[in-house]
């Protein structure tokens, strides 16, 4: 990279730290002062920085205008697909990827098992929004007030003697999920399959798409799929580092996990 662009983009993290006026600029670059005010002249032109009337440069409305557009036109699935083909290969299980969309958790991509035994879904289709381990980990992210009228409106069919009867019970569910950081459904939708799942997070901290490991109870035990937790959220991690330029765990609305419960 030529030094002067290297330096022009080093400006860009010191203004995102506050406003810096030409000295403190020149000095974090290590620069003279007729370097710095240079490079500080042609980002203004563009917008990328502002100088205020107290002299002091910030960063500019055109750089925020750019990062907003090229957040808009992210694409998860095609960020998260090599990730879910690789998780895939480590485990062998069914690997799924779902959004949270108009009131319905949607599959949007899916990577099938190696194993004979498959599962019935496929992209495009809505989950069983009160049992599995996507929507779960989509909703519990939603803001309280959202989250109860939604819970407050669904339907709890009882798929299974495992499946989440009713409204109370859906809201704890989601306390718990938001607290340890990832969600498993055993058998809630079908008596079967397990899945645990973990969360993906964008730019803003917030959980934009789930991803989860879903298996036959006939190929592997709900113990064995619960022990691929830490590979599962490892991968989720992985993805969310991708889709917003961030590392998970430094952001304060990313939750850590803190514990080791089963939901």
């Amino acid at each position: 990279m030529s030094q002067t662009v290297d330096r022009a983009l080093s400006i860009l993290p010191l203004l995102a730290e506050g406003p810096a006026n030409l000295e403190q600029v020149a000095t974090r670059l290590d620069v003279h002062k007729s370097t710095a005010l240079r490079l500080l002249r042609t980002l203004h032109e563009h917008g990328m920085v502002y100088r205020q009337q107290d002299q002091r440069y910030r960063l500019g409305a055109r750089l925020f205008a750019l990062a907003q557009e090229a957040m808009e036109n992210l694409d998860v699935r095609e960020i998260a697909h090599p990730h879910l083909v690789a998780l895939n290969e480590a485990c062998g299980h069914t690997v799924h990827l779902a959004v949270y969309e108009e009131g319905e958790v949607v599959y949007i991509d899916k990577v099938e098992s190696r194993y004979p035994v498959r599962m019935y879904s496929r992209i495009g289709k809505p989950v069983a929004i009160t049992v599995a381990a996507v929507a779960k980990l989509l909703l519990a992210d939603l803001p309280e007030a959202e989250l109860r009228a939604v819970a407050e409106r669904l339907d709890y069919p009882a798929y299974t003697a495992r499946s989440t009867p009713n409204a109370a019970a859906f809201l704890a569910e989601l306390a718990r999920v938001r607290e340890q950081g990832w969600a498993s459904d055993l058998g809630g939708h079908e008596e079967s399959v397990n899945c645990v799942g973990a969360p993906i997070r964008g730019a803003d901290g917030r959980v934009g798409a789930a991803m989860s490991v879903s298996a036959p109870n006939v190929v592997v035990s709900t113990e064995e799929l619960l022990a691929l937790r830490p590979l599962v959220l490892r991968t989720a991690e992985a993805i969310s580092r991708d889709y917003s330029g961030r590392t998970p765990g430094k952001d304060p609305k990313h939750p850590k996990v803190r514990n080791e419960r089963q939901s």
